[in-house]
């Protein structure tokens, strides 16, 4: 029975083995898995680093267009009122400008009408003194029936002064 008690302690070896290796396995197995899980760990802060940093970055880079763009729209906005405001004086100054000049030729056409209303009277008060020296001269000249033709003939401004002078001449 010797040949029983050396196959026990062959297959007993080779479970122990077995075992060990089976141990020796899984041990670097789990080693293997928690170097793995360290690196996918490193890599995954790694990546979240950077994508922190290109988040910063385009934050940065959109805040500096942003204010570059506002700068610029303000400038521009500034330039277009000033350039609203000189338009604006300039066609308030042009307004007050027509005003005081149609306010002139009211005036001037009122002095006009004046004057030409002062013209008339002056007018029609030497009509009268024309038309009797007239007729004076015409009685004097002339006999009664033609004097008084003339006298309704020379009513007219010019008339009466050639008859004047005619009649100054035959003095």
């Amino acid at each position: 029975m010797s040949n029983g008690n050396g196959v026990v302690a062959t297959l007993t070896g080779a479970a122990e083995s077995v075992k060990e290796t089976a141990s020796n396995i899984g041990s670097s197995i789990a080693s293997t898995a928690s170097d793995a899980v360290a690196s996918v760990k490193k890599s995954a802060k790694k990546a979240r680093k950077a994508a922190t940093k290109r988040v910063t970055a385009a934050k940065k880079a959109v805040a500096k267009r942003t204010d570059k763009a506002s700068k610029a729209v303000k400038k521009t906005v500034a330039k277009a009122k000033k350039k609203l405001a000189s338009a604006s004086a300039s066609a308030k100054a042009e307004a007050a400008a027509l005003k005081k000049k149609v306010g002139k030729k009211t005036a001037t056409k009122k002095a006009a009408k004046k004057a030409a209303k002062k013209v008339a009277r002056k007018s029609v008060a030497k009509k009268a003194p024309a038309k009797k020296a007239v007729k004076k001269a015409v009685k004097k000249a002339a006999p009664r029936k033609a004097a008084k033709k003339v006298a309704k003939k020379a009513a007219p401004r010019k008339a009466a002064k050639k008859a004047v002078k005619k009649a100054a001449k035959k003095k």
